[in-house]
């Protein structure tokens, strides 16, 4: 049989495959584990600092314990990408399953804030591993409409599953600061089922071996870019909002889990809407509708001063992430030439978790000349301003294109 009708036989297997609710389960299976490998431990970081508070910085040490998985994620992912381009997606995804539950629960079994946060960077090495690999399966397996839906219904359950898993943390932090991260044993049970159900891709190996050089357009920057934006911007509510709420007297660690999950919860619902709203508008459009969700969210927090409004802001701020991380996602697939599609998936990730890393070490410093509510005014302006521009981008390059018809 020759080798392009043979390499299209099993192409066309692999996409038969991919349509299995196996495979679908397997690959959301997999990509619940990032946004749990962050904001697990959220409603834990209270207490956690009056744990560490007599050692020197140690309620900074504590903040950073949240971030510090995605600096080792955005360091690991491009780096992952090259690798899945060259021999592969699915080599690495079992060990790094495997210690991906040895770092996570690490902060059950130390009393050494130095070690816990050595934890949370291996932690972070494996999601940057696991996450590019899932994300480009996706875009392997799928193609057009298809894709739309699943990377959709990819974030929403992502987003379900950092609500069962932040509202776990509350419960189980109120018993102890630690239990929580024994939460991260979750990946253990995934390792079987990832090595019965995911095939490696037709031809992801024979690719490697082209020597034509292949980019993809430099508008791609303008994605990786924005998505760093917009996780600096949004990620403050995880790191920041526990402690807002503690400032006006809500105490109950469930209560701020259960405020943090409403914001992944309706994150969930948008995201399972996005192929439907990617019909109707441009990736412009959507992000301009995404930034300004969010600052009609933080406006809301920032006035309120209040749970109620506390949680409006939550609402508001998970539709407007949940439209956008899709967004993101589905143009980057579009953009990327499929002989580097890992690689541009990589950088994506390092993007994305750079954005949060980055996050607390750029917007906390402001909490020494504002007080909380105003940084959450003097960010709600600024997604404004993104807002601002991205509408104003997506009608110029409508009236471009229209003028080059004419033409």
């Amino acid at each position: 049989m020759p080798s392009a009708l043979a390499g299209g036989i099993l192409l066309k297997r692999d996409i038969m495959n991919s349509e299995t609710w196996q495979v679908k389960a397997t690959l959301l299976l997999v990509s619940s584990l990032t946004i749990m490998s962050m904001i697990t431990i959220s409603s834990s970081l209270p207490d956690m600092s009056d744990t560490f508070s007599d050692i020197p910085n140690g309620p900074a040490l504590v903040k950073l314990t949240l971030s510090f998985p995605a600096l080792f994620i955005a360091l690991t992912a491009a780096i992952a990408g090259m690798v899945i381009d060259r021999f592969g997606r699915l080599k690495l995804l079992g060990l790094a399953l495997l210690l991906y539950a040895v770092g996570g629960s690490s902060g059950y079994w130390l009393d050494n804030i130095y070690l816990i946060l050595a934890g949370r960077g291996l932690l972070g090495i494996c999601v940057g591993i696991s996450m590019t690999i899932v994300t480009t399966l996706v875009a392997d397996y799928y193609e057009g409409k298809a894709r739309q839906k699943f990377a959709g219904l990819q974030i929403a359950v992502m987003s379900l599953g950092g609500i069962i898993f932040i509202t776990l943390g509350g419960v189980l932090a109120d018993i102890h600061w630690r239990v929580p991260f024994l939460l991260y044993l979750f990946s253990l049970l995934i390792i079987p089922v990832s090595y019965r159900f995911l095939r490696e891709p037709a031809g992801s190996t024979e690719r490697k071996r082209s020597h034509t050089p292949v980019k993809s357009p430099s508008l791609i920057w303008l994605v990786f870019f924005n998505v760093m934006f917009m996780w600096i911007l949004f990620f403050i509510i995880p790191v920041q909002i526990p402690f807002y709420l503690k400032t006006i007297g809500v105490e109950t660690n469930t209560l701020i889990g259960v405020a943090i999950a409403a914001s992944t919860l309706f994150s969930a619902i948008s995201s399972i809407s996005y192929s439907r709203i990617r019909d109707r508008f441009t990736y412009r459009q959507i992000f301009a509708m995404g930034y300004f969700l969010m600052a009609l969210a933080y406006l809301a927090i920032a006035f309120g001063n209040s749970y109620a409004m506390v949680m409006l802001g939550m609402l508001l701020a998970g539709l407007g992430m949940g439209v956008m991380i899709p967004n993101a996602n589905i143009w980057v697939m579009q953009l990327a030439p499929q002989e580097v599609r890992g690689r541009e998936i990589g950088r994506l990730t390092t993007f994305w978790f750079m954005g949060q890393f980055l996050s607390p070490l750029v917007l906390l410093p402001f909490l020494e000349f504002f007080s909380q509510s105003q940084l959450f005014y003097v960010l709600a302006a600024i997604l404004f301003v993104l807002f601002l521009y991205f509408i104003t981008t997506h009608y110029l390059q409508g009236r471009a294109k229209a003028s080059e018809l004419k033409l």
